[in-house]
Formats: C-alpha cells, sequence, structure tokens
C-alpha cells in the first residue's frame, strides 16, 4: 500500500508539468459544479419521479439524496486537496486500494460519465423539441424519439453533443466561459419560475403527500417510493464531483477543490428543495411526467411567456450540464490512459489547444449514438448506479488512508471522521439497493466486461507492471 501511494504521489509531482493550462480559480470550480448540477435532474426527473414514484414527497427524495452526497462531497474534498489529479475518484481509489480497484472505479466512471452525457441530451432534445413547436416548426417524431419508443433516433441529442465536441477541442478556459454565462441565464430562469408559480401554490396539491408510501418493489423489480424516487433523482447531484476532474486545470487544487465541491452541492440542494416544493404545489404530482415539467406547470397555470421564457433558459442551462460531464468523461480518460489503464492515444494532448483531440472526438461520437439511440430512463438509472458505487469507494477511501497514510498532508480535512465517511458508505449504498433489478443487472454485465478488458489489457500495461519490470 506504502508502495503504490509513493508511486501515486510522485506522479502527482509529474501532474504538476501534465501540459494541461491551469487556469481555473474556485469561483471557476462552483460554477462548473453549479453548472453541472443544476440541470436534467431539476427540469426534467423532478417530474418524473413525482409522478411515478414520490409523489409531492419527491422534496423528501431531493433532501435524502442530497444528505447522502454531502457525506460523500466531504470524503471528495479530502482526498481532491491530498491527492489531486484528474481522475477523480479513480485516483483516490488508485492510493487507497491498489491498482485494480481502482482500474473497476474509473471503469465504472466511464459508465457514469458517458450515460450521463446522453442522458442529458435526452432532456434538453424534449426541451428543443418544445420550443420547435411553440414557433410551429415540429420535428418528426421518427427524428426525436428512440427506436424503443417508435421512432427512428434522437437526431437534435446526437447533434448538440457533437457540437459540444468541437467547443472542447478549442480549449478549457473557452468552455469555462461558455459555463459561467449559461449557468446565470440557467439561474434566471429558475428565478422566473419561481417567481411566476409561487404565488399559484395550491397546499391542496401536496395531499397525498406520499402516495408510494417509503418504498415498494413490484412484481417485475420496478421500484415506487420516496427512497426510490431518491434513487432516481440522485442522477441530479452527480455533478459535483465533475469539479474533482479539474484538479489539474486549478490555479490552487488544495484550496479551490474543495471550495468549488462544497458550495456547489449547498446552492444546488436549496435550489433543488425549492423547485420541488413549488412545482408539485402548483400542479398535481399526477401531470408531471413530461419531458419538461417545469415549463409544463407554467403552461397549465396560463403563463405563456414565462412558460417560454422558462423552456428557452432550459435549452441554454442543459448545455452546461453536457459541457463538465463530456470534459470531466475526457479528463478521466486522459488520467487512465496516463497511468496504462487504457491505451496511450487518450493520454495525448494538442500541443497547440492543449486539450486531449483524438479522446473528445472518441467520447462525441459514441456519447451521440447511446444519446440518439438509448431512452432517458435507462439511461439515468445506469449512471446512478455507477455513481453511487463510486461515491461508496470515495468514503471508503478516507477511512483507508486514515489509517493506512496518518501523516499524509491534508490540506482540507473531513471533521468527525470516521463517522461521516461511514455514513456516505452506509447512506449511497442503500440508494443503490433501490434501484430496479435490471439496473442491477446492465451494471453487472458492465463490471464484467471491465474485468476482462483489465485482465486482458490494463494490467499488462500499467504504469506499475512497468515499474515491476
Amino acid at each position: 500500500m506504502n508502495q503504490l501511494l509513493q508511486t501515486r504521489t510522485h506522479r502527482h509531482e509529474e501532474y504538476a508539468q501534465s501540459g494541461l493550462n491551469r487556469c481555473l480559480s474556485a469561483f471557476d470550480l462552483a460554477l462548473l459544479g453549479i453548472g453541472a448540477i443544476i440541470g436534467t435532474g431539476i427540469f426534467v426527473l423532478t417530474g418524473v419521479a413525482a409522478a411515478t414514484q414520490a409523489g409531492p414527497a419527491v422534496i423528501l427524495s431531493f433532501v435524502i439524496a442530497g444528505v447522502a452526497c454531502a457525506f460523500a462531497a466531504l470524503s471528495y474534498a479530502e482526498l481532491a486537496a491530498s491527492l489531486g489529479g484528474c481522475g477523480s475518484a479513480y485516483g483516490y481509489s488508485y492510493a487507497a486500494f491498489g491498482e485494480f480497484a481502482a482500474f473497476l472505479i474509473g471503469w465504472n466512471l466511464l459508465l457514469e460519465y458517458g450515460m450521463s452525457v446522453a442522458a442529458v441530451a435526452n432532456g434538453w432534445s424534449g426541451y428543443f423539441g418544445n420550443a420547435l413547436h411553440a414557433l410551429g416548426l415540429d420535428l418528426p417524431l421518427a427524428l426525436t424519439t428512440q427506436p424503443s419508443n417508435g421512432g427512428l433516433m434522437n437526431l437534435p441529442a446526437m447533434l448538440v453533443i457533437l457540437l459540444l465536441m468541437g467547443l472542447l477541442i478549442v480549449g478549457v478556459k473557452e468552455s469555462a466561459r461558455l459555463n459561467a454565462i449559461m449557468v446565470t441565464i440557467k439561474l434566471i430562469t429558475i428565478g422566473v419560475f419561481l417567481i411566476a408559480a409561487t404565488g399559484n401554490v395550491d397546499v391542496a396539491n401536496w395531499s397525498p403527500f406520499m402516495p408510494f408510501g417509503w418504498f415498494t418493489r413490484a412484481a417485475d423489480g420496478e421500484t415506487h417510493g420516496v427512497l426510490a424516487g431518491a434513487s432516481l433523482v440522485f442522477f441530479a447531484y452527480i455533478g459535483f464531483d465533475a469539479v474533482t476532474t479539474a484538479a489539474e486545470e486549478a490555479k490552487n487544487p488544495q484550496r479551490d477543490l474543495p471550495i468549488g465541491i462544497l458550495s456547489s452541492l449547498v446552492f444546488c440542494t436549496v435550489v433543488y428543495i425549492l423547485v420541488a416544493a413549488v412545482l408539485t404545489g402548483v400542479v398535481s404530482y399526477k401531470e408531471l411526467n413530461v419531458s419538461s415539467p417545469v415549463a409544463h406547470a407554467l403552461e397549465l397555470l396560463g403563463h405563456r411567456w414565462a412558460s417560454g421564457m422558462v423552456a428557452a433558459g432550459v435549452i441554454a442551462g442543459l448545455i452546461t450540464v453536457m459541457l463538465v460531464l463530456y470534459y470531466g468523461l475526457t479528463r478521466i480518460m486522459f488520467a487512465m490512459a496516463r497511468d496504462g489503464m487504457l491505451p496511450a492515444a487518450f493520454g495525448r494532448l494538442n500541443e497547440r489547444t492543449q486539450t486531449p483531440v483524438f479522446t473528445i472526438v472518441f467520447v462525441g461520437v459514441f456519447c451521440a449514438l447511446f444519446a440518439g439511440f438509448i431512452p432517458l430512463e435507462k439511461l439515468a438509472e445506469l449512471v446512478n448506479i455507477g455513481t453511487l458505487f463510486a461515491f461508496v469507494m470515495v468514503c471508503l477511501g478516507v477511512i483507508m488512508l486514515r489509517r493506512t497514510q496518518p501523516t499524509l498532508p491534508r490540506p482540507f480535512k473531513m471533521p468527525w471522521s470516521p463517522l461521516i465517511p461511514l455514513l456516505g458508505t452506509l447512506s449511497c449504498g442503500a440508494l443503490m439497493a433501490f434501484l430496479p433489478l435490471d439496473t442491477w443487472l446492465r451494471f453487472l454485465i458492465w463490471l464484467v466486461i471491465g474485468i476482462g478488458f483489465y485482465f486482458g489489457y490494463a494490467m499488462r500495461h500499467s504504469v506499475l507492471a512497468a515499474q515491476s519490470r
């Protein structure tokens, strides 16, 4: 274990000269977190979770998911400040548990981020279609619907990912500037919704408050209730860990990463609770199972101007979510390739743009294909189980390194350890248990493929393997 950490610490010094451009401040990182967190979870999945799983008690689902994320966020903050690196939970698991465990976490992160980009593109496509409909420019159903739902492909979802691919190739600072503009638009959009809708809250819509109870599992494996809703809306919070993938492009990562992680999570949790409360208060939860519930609720209230404005704001705002998650995925692949876990082509930088162009193009093509052919709800469930697994490992990593490396410098040190990381492990593990059985099956299949790739390629090409020869 000491050898692993020494190897990682030595490579941390190399990361400082990795070629990536250190240009992001704590404020930039916080905006990256907000840009990734406030998106499909609040603008799309809030309605799905309320209508099918939790009812008005989706408010509690957000609280439960937010608390679980808070425990994990504190663990992320400690490890990000101590270990650095742009590989997020992959890098932390490398130091705490060794190469094989780190590879499995990295393999899961590829699933998490890749499916996240595709899922958000699906949500974006729904709002984009509504905006075109309002202008009398309807797209053919076959070009906006996946084959499993009767169409050919979701073409808008595919095209927006390919457009972001071009932006990320240009450079991270330019992407951060666009993110800041889009986050501002997104927050204005939420403000418009709250101002227009709050005066129309009818407490009768909150009764019954928990129509599906706390948790039930149907005979077909589908889950319902507040806890099942928490497992679904957990998707809304995954963006904060994308902040850690920017470690090697942060000006002062030991100070700035914890600030970016924790401030973005706290801010977004408050916003989620407010929006969920107002949304279920102005419209019956039974009417919210639509692709654009926030705009739909305003339209039902007769606020067509506000509905159109919110839809336009969401179209812009969801772009930031895709941008940050897409960015995070390319940096994780870059870190894994640098350690020999993936082919070397994924770890090469373009000299002019200082970005991993090959990785960006590869990710863009595959995410576009997933967005075009797999429906939103299946993508979201796959994202959640991969994310929760990574969060569990990060929480356990804090406990492990506190025991094995008590003298490791910790610029940010989590309070009340090991209680908080234990609570994070238990709460995130419990949310995994509340996911549908078919989601678990797909997750296990992905793990089996990853294990095969590790023993067939990664183990023989890793940096550790080279050092031992």
